[in-house]
């Protein structure tokens, strides 16, 4: 009968603890974070199963047993939230990386059907060449050549192989010696606008012929015109093709 007792009121005390913390947890869970909860849920269950195991002692070792385990699982489902989370962003970047590489790709397959292009209009070109007339005794590039002139320059640099010859011309007027220096001073003139649309000195030849293939009838105003001039061509290594474009 004494050992009855005795239990009854073990398990009394034991419920009674059990109440106190069940309260203790549900009126502070709603001012602490998630894991104060999971460690107060691991209270009240350690706290039952050690009240009802072994009595009050073991209600307050069972209480302190929860804690560390409600503890630890709160501390585990963080970590697996942090890793879904650095999933998530290590997906993002995949895949961002992955549009980023298809972008490069298109725009490598256009360039190199540019270039496809380019290379088999200068394989079907037999000659072509660009003209810069000069006005009597100038040798300014005007205004109107300056254009066509930029744009072989650019054609020529994205070639690295490719050279320009440029040579210059006089009309049949004034002495040898003066349209020898008159049409030198054309040449290097384009040669300079060559040069600042990117071609490299170093690949441009330049040829002074002054009058000497000259062969306008003297006083022809509109012959001598057309012989005051520089005449460009594109080079290309290896071929005996000339090209230029205006």
């Amino acid at each position: 009968m004494k050992a009855l007792t005795c239990t009854l009121r073990t398990a009394a005390a034991a419920f009674t603890l059990v109440g106190m913390a069940a309260a203790h947890a549900g009126d502070a869970g709603d001012n602490r974070g998630e894991a104060s909860k999971q460690s107060d849920l691991g209270v009240v269950t350690g706290l039952t199963v050690g009240a009802l195991a072994a009595g009050p002692v073991g209600a307050v070792v069972g209480a302190s047993a929860g804690a560390v385990i409600g503890d630890g699982f709160h501390r585990q489902a963080k970590a697996r939230e942090q890793l879904a989370q650095d999933l998530k962003k290590s997906e993002a970047e995949r895949a961002r990386l992955v549009h980023s590489v298809a972008e490069l790709d298109g725009s490598l397959s256009q360039a190199q059907a540019r270039n496809a292009q380019l290379d088999a209009t200068l394989q079907h070109t037999d000659q072509l060449s660009l003209d810069v007339s000069f006005r009597t005794a100038d040798d300014s590039v005007t205004a109107q050549a300056m254009s066509p002139l930029l744009k072989l320059g650019a054609l020529v640099a994205s070639m690295p192989e490719a050279r320009v010859q440029v040579a210059g011309y006089a009309d049949p007027r004034g002495s040898d010696a003066y349209n020898d220096k008159l049409s030198l001073r054309r040449a290097e003139s384009v040669a300079a606008v060559l040069a600042c649309a990117g071609v490299p000195r170093e690949h441009i030849l330049i040829e002074a012929h002054g009058k000497s293939e000259a062969a306008s009838a003297d006083d022809d105003l509109d012959v001598y015109a057309l012989e005051r001039r520089v005449t460009v061509r594109l080079q290309l290594p290896g071929a005996d093709q000339v090209a230029s474009r205006d």
